[in-house]
């Protein structure tokens, strides 16, 4: 019987991910409480806040508690530094495609589509992140925030009335939907790496 080791970069490396999705999750909150223009603004602000900072707790403690676990190199950890390599290119091109998509929409006078069109370079950019990391819930999130983005650009007006008081509906819509989607894969990679740090410490990760 051989032992698999699961060592402390693994764990560590899917609680990098939840601080990602925490970060990035409450940024796009920001822009859905920016959209209502001042309405609610104090409690959806807090709530958000709140969320994101639990997710961000949530990440910090599973890196703690990984501190534990073995450093042992293997192949497998060879891999994974070459995998964060590729996700700092894919980070890389992903602000640069953002930025370029920013500069275009103001200069075509349009930059009500700019969150919509963001929201589409950051869900395609999970697909290959998905395929990295061999985590499938990246794959449920790229298609979402696609998805998001269009219905945004086809179906919600820029801007409406709520009672007597204007918003950007489509920022609120992409921004809170985004947020959502964001926060929730975060939630969904800490379970991840609960079960990785459960394995390591039960010696559970043994097998033939």
């Amino acid at each position: 019987m051989s032992q698999t080791i699961i060592p402390r970069a693994a764990v560590q490396g899917t609680a990098t991910g939840v601080l990602f999705m925490a970060f990035f999750g409450t940024l796009w909150a920001g822009i859905g409480v920016g959209g209502l223009e001042g309405w609610g603004f104090a409690w959806l602000l807090t709530l958000s806040l709140l969320i994101g900072v639990a997710l961000l707790l949530a990440g910090l403690l599973l890196i703690r508690a990984a501190r534990g676990l073995s450093n042992e190199m293997t192949e497998e950890d060879a891999r994974r530094e070459r995998t964060w390599r590729l996700f700092g290119i894919i980070f890389g091109l992903e602000g640069v495609f953002i930025g370029a998509a920013g500069a275009i929409c103001n200069a075509a006078n349009r930059f009500d589509l700019f969150f919509s069109v963001m929201a589409i370079i950051v869900g395609a950019h999970f697909f290959p992140l998905a395929y990295l990391f061999r985590v499938k819930v990246h794959y449920i999130a790229g298609t979402l925030l696609c998805l998001l983005a269009v219905v945004g650009l086809l179906l919600v007006p820029y801007d409406t009335v709520l009672g007597q008081h204007q918003i950007e509906m489509r920022s609120v819509v992409v921004g809170f939907g985004s947020a959502i989607i964001l926060w929730g894969t975060g939630a969904s990679v800490w379970m991840i790496g609960r079960r990785l740090l459960d394995k390591a410490r039960n010696g559970s990760g043994a097998g033939l």
